[in-house]
């Protein structure tokens, strides 16, 4: 835990967590100043829809370089307005648009970082490209969920501090990543920008979609990181007749029946650990495009394959917990059949953000907002309900929130959606914690 989340001093009220065990705060209400902030969001909820609206009609696939611009752009006027210092970083280098961040210098309370995205999966040639109000109430839209929605709390946020006079003073950076669905290549560069971000920060806060349930609204202290796989086995090439002989093998095909049957087997089972084999070809001409993902392949029964691919991804909660993953598929691939070989690399990935205490302590700081807005606490939700995101970049040097955005369902779908009536609180909730991180007293 970070020194100064022991001892987190809120408009006057010290707000003590535990040293050891869980860190619960003590009970109190929204002071004068918080009530201004969410008398300022109900007055501007729709208003901040209507921003919403206006960036899930621009096409921000990832590999839309121009279109990740746009929104880039529309969302720097409202920074620029601000009176923040905006910049655009621009990442041709790694085929990228770019990011877009922001920065206020300050002289009080703790560094806060806050991060989104502004591109989606949804790439312009996509059907799925319009807005659509539902029956519900809800809105269907391409990105609107993940995470074009959550990008506007994270600035609405910041409105609700000018217009209550609470911003000034505040020591806040904004990155807005633009490749966050598809990261540029080399990752060192891709990610310079959020990790220079990170070094600078006390706490990051991340504003993808929130998670509720029939249980609770959830804290997300947690996530997993992400990493692909690619397996490539090769065989004896031979008339099928002679399958299993001591001179032709059992063929690439089996033996990657065996790889993964045994990484089912021997692998699998470890708290947060999960990999999955996507894509896989096998047959005796096997084409596969690692960048598109698809491929081709051609094979006959009365032939023994020679080549096998498979594509898979793998998700950890640590970098240790990855390379003991990593190591024991290693060691089933390592012990292959006769006259085949088989290879498996790991590609760059995500990093995994664990649950740490400083963690934890946030989340009590925003549960008890929570409750102070007339709601329910907010329980620590399991990472494995979560994937990766950008806030893991920048886990190892500040304490984490992430999930602050509005609620929404079916993400990375044809069926994505929001529900517009959680854009308000959301907004309430992250205003305040930010108000109340940049008002605690400085380390001493």
């Amino acid at each position: 835990m970070m020194p100064w989340l022991q001892n987190l001093t809120v408009a006057s009220v010290t707000v003590g967590f535990l040293a050891v065990g869980p860190a619960l705060a003590r009970a109190q209400s929204l002071t004068p100043q918080e009530e201004r902030i969410a008398a300022w969001v109900d007055a501007n909820a729709d208003e901040a829809e209507e921003l919403i609206r206006e960036l899930v009609a621009i096409n921000s696939g990832t590999l839309n370089l121009d279109g990740v611009r746009q929104v880039g752009d529309v969302l720097r006027a409202e920074f620029d307005a601000l009176g923040m210092e905006t910049e655009w970083s621009d990442q041709s280098a790694v085929g990228r648009a770019g990011h877009l961040i922001a920065r206020q210098e300050g002289d009080r309370g703790r560094r806060v970082l806050l991060i989104g995205h502004l591109d989606t999966v949804f790439e312009a040639d996509d059907p799925f490209q319009e807005l659509e109000e539902l029956g519900d109430g809800w809105l269907k839209g391409p990105g609107i969920e993940d995470m074009k929605a959550g990008d506007v709390v994270a600035l609405y946020a910041l409105m609700a501090l000018r217009d209550a006079g609470l911003l000034d003073g505040a020591q806040v950076q904004v990155v807005f990543t633009g490749d966050e669905e598809k990261p540029g290549s080399p990752l060192d560069i891709a990610r310079r920008d959020l990790i220079e971000a990170g070094r600078w920060a006390d706490v990051a806060l991340g504003f993808e979609a929130g998670i509720r349930d029939d249980e609770a609204e959830w804290a997300t202290i947690a996530r997993r990181g992400y990493a692909d796989w690619r397996l490539t086995v090769s065989g004896r090439q031979a008339h099928s007749s002679q399958v299993f002989s001591d001179e032709v093998g059992a063929g690439a095909i089996f033996e990657t029946a065996r790889i993964l049957s045994d990484f089912y087997d021997e692998v699998r089972g470890e708290e947060y650990l999960t990999f999955n084999a996507g894509a896989i070809l096998g047959g005796t001409e096997v084409h596969f495009d690692f960048e598109e993902a698809r491929g081709t392949v051609f094979g006959k029964t009365n032939v023994v394959p020679n080549q096998a691919i498979v594509h898979g991804g793998i998700r950890t909660i640590s970098a240790e917990q990855l390379a003991r993953a990593q190591d024991a598929m290693r060691a089933v691939v390592a012990r292959h059949l006769p006259h085949v070989m088989a290879f498996i690399e790991f590609g760059e990935g995500y990093p995994g953000m664990a649950p740490t205490d400083g963690n934890r302590a946030l989340q009590q700081l925003l549960s008890q907002i929570n409750q102070d807005l007339g709601r329910e606490p907010m329980p620590a939700l399991d990472p494995s309900r979560r994937g990766a995101a950008d806030i893991s970049f920048v886990a190892p040097y500040a304490d984490g929130l992430a999930g602050l955005g509005p609620y929404g369902r079916a993400g990375h779908s044809p069926d994505e959606a929001l529900d517009p009536t959680s854009i308000s609180i959301a907004i309430k909730r992250a205003a305040i914690l930010i108000w109340r991180l940049s008002n605690s007293e400085p380390i001493t």
